[in-house]
């Protein structure tokens, strides 16, 4: 156990006996940690440390379980992420990814940084479904997925247009369709789309205008890829699945 200090994200938090509360931080300099916060509702620290709120937080971090907090400051809360359910429901799946990509007390800068970017941009009103699509293709790699959505498998012709093939985890080229009966038949701009946003820098997200059609079929696209590859079973990705009922109503 030391003292330090760092930068988190609250990712969330949950009743421990009576009174307490435990309360999961990505910090960026120690990942993510488990605090325990003593009689919670009477704790100065209670309106800080709610979901969607980054903040500076001095404490001591223990490498075995819970960790503990001396202070809190500088805090940002996303309000517009918390007052709209539609982006609440996209920015919640793409922290549940984050939280399931790496262990607890594993130090990630690179993915503490990723996620506070895309949460920012959501929070400015960006469009939360392709900033949700880019955080799921670059944090692939986290789950051990690397995807080559470039080139054919076999001749690595890199124009396309491609196909995907789940037989080899790879693309194919039209000269190659053939190699795979059960290729997926994608439209050819799916791969196109999500081969660029796997390279994208999220400061470029402006520049990027997709229409309805094109998105329903990448969602259909990426959670194949889940399901075969990474096998997740979050429940914010069924919540945010089961909105697409509604949401023409909510609105």
């Amino acid at each position: 156990m030391r003292n330090a200090e760092t930068r988190g994200l609250v990712l969330f938090s949950r009743n421990y006996k009576e009174k307490d509360k435990l309360v999961k931080v990505f910090t960026e300099s120690f990942g993510k940690r488990m605090f325990f916060v003593k009689n919670f509702a009477r704790s100065r620290f209670a309106s800080s440390l709610q979901p969607f709120t980054a903040l500076s937080l001095t404490g001591l971090m223990n490498e075995a379980g819970f960790s503990f907090i001396d202070d809190l400051s500088d805090t940002e809360h996303f309000s517009h992420i918390a007052e709209d359910i539609f982006i609440n429901a996209h920015a919640s799946y793409i922290i549940a990814l984050a939280d399931a990509a790496v262990p607890d007390n594993e130090y990630d800068p690179a993915l503490y940084g990723f996620l506070i970017k895309s949460l920012e941009l959501m929070n400015q009103g960006l469009d939360m479904e392709i900033i949700t699509n880019i955080f799921e293709l670059q944090v692939l790699s986290r789950f051990g997925v690397s995807l080559n959505l470039s080139e054919c498998v076999f001749c690595h012709k890199t124009t396309g247009p491609f196909d995907f093939s789940y037989k080899y985890s790879a693309c194919l080229c039209p000269d190659h369709y053939h190699e795979d009966p059960r290729r997926s038949h994608l439209d050819p701009n799916v791969l196109y789309l999500c081969g660029q946003f796997q390279e994208i820098s999220l400061a470029d997200l402006e520049k990027i205008s997709v229409s309805d059609l094109m998105k329903g079929k990448i969602r259909t696209f990426l959670d194949g890829i889940y399901e075969e590859y990474v096998g997740l079973n979050l429940k914010a990705k069924k919540f945010l699945d089961g909105m697409a009922g509604w949401a023409d109503v909510m609105k």
